[in-house]
């Protein structure tokens, strides 16, 4: 476990406000309620009926490294348990808030615990590299070229029109940084799940802004009911 003289982590959702200080200012009040209205929309249509839940198992999935060769899920986290962490891209100052959060304070937790940790956007491999690089990543980060394992999960979303138009104006657009070229995305998403593939843990955020917290992760972790592989 971790040592009790440990300095408490900072939690992801005070960072995001301190975030969202210096980005609405440097973005404008327009920009600004473009994206309020979209995460406003996103919350009141809530997590999709279809969406992965406590109880699910997961099916294998066809992924891609950094290197841009395919590797199976079952392979990149053994033979124990696994979190899985969903993610929209580099792009997303909020998901690269998270990463480096996650390895900073979520990996060592999962280490001594035996557990891996994978995170998985749509990205190519060249967005997947740039993760790594926002976050010095030592955690396996892949693509799921066309959100096939999100489509199966029922995760899947796009950003609004109005959403686009503003990051077009920002001077990017998500589809440049996905493998299918188009500007789906996973909602971001975190699952726990054992040896076995059940899903123990699901916590799927429709407004991009919040995430997971590492507390909630080592907690579903602890509470598995089986123990990790030797």
């Amino acid at each position: 476990m971790s040592n009790a003289d440990s300095p408490i982590p900072t939690r992801i959702a005070d960072q995001v406000t301190e975030f969202n200080e210096g980005f609405n200012a440097e973005i404008g009040a327009d920009a600004t309620r473009v994206f309020d209205d979209e995460q406003s929309g996103l919350r009141d249509s809530g997590v999709p009926a279809a969406a992965v839940r406590v109880g699910d198992t997961i099916v294998d999935a066809t992924l891609v490294t950094t290197a841009g060769d395919e590797v199976s899920l079952s392979e990149t986290v053994g033979e124990g348990p696994a979190v899985l962490v969903f993610y929209r891209g580099a792009w997303c100052p909020y998901c690269n808030l998270t990463l480096k959060t996650y390895q900073a304070d979520l990996l060592p937790e999962l280490r001594e615990r035996g557990v891996a940790l994978v995170a998985i956007s749509p990205q190519t491999p060249e967005g997947s590299e740039r993760s790594v690089a926002n976050g010095g990543l030592e955690f396996p980060v892949l693509s799921d070229p066309g959100n096939v394992f999100v489509r199966a999960l029922g995760i899947q979303t796009e950003p609004v029109a109005a959403a686009r138009a503003v990051h077009s104006d920002l001077g990017f657009d998500v589809a440049d940084s996905n493998a299918d070229a188009t500007a789906d995305v996973p909602f971001p998403t975190v699952l726990v799940v054992d040896r076995d593939g059940k899903v123990v843990f699901a916590d799927v955020h429709v407004d991009y802004t919040t995430r997971t917290e590492v507390d909630e992760i080592v907690a579903a972790v602890d509470a598995l009911d089986t123990p990790p592989a030797s």
